[in-house]
């Protein structure tokens, strides 16, 4: 393998994915503040909101958002302001 072929900050970084818990072990430059323990050794951890694990795609689960509701809340506070 190649030396020094990675870019500064390069290391072993936590990913948790909120909607299923999944966590994952990647090497990453991401900056983050918090850390956990992960297969006891501790690491750097940041969020992120979906990934394999929750993603429909991946797991064949139907999701549906909420965007009817979404876009009649934005048409009251528009309808307000006028």
């Amino acid at each position: 393998m190649k030396k020094d072929i990675h870019p500064s900050g390069y290391r072993p970084v936590v990913f948790e994915d909120l909607a299923s818990g999944a966590r994952f072990l990647i090497g990453s430059t991401i900056v983050t503040t918090e850390t956990t323990t992960f297969e006891g050794k501790e690491y750097p951890k940041t969020i992120i909101e979906i990934s394999s694990q929750s993603h429909p795609f991946y797991t064949g689960e139907e999701r549906t958002l909420d965007k009817a509701g979404r876009v009649e809340r934005f048409k009251r506070r528009a309808a307000k302001k006028k």
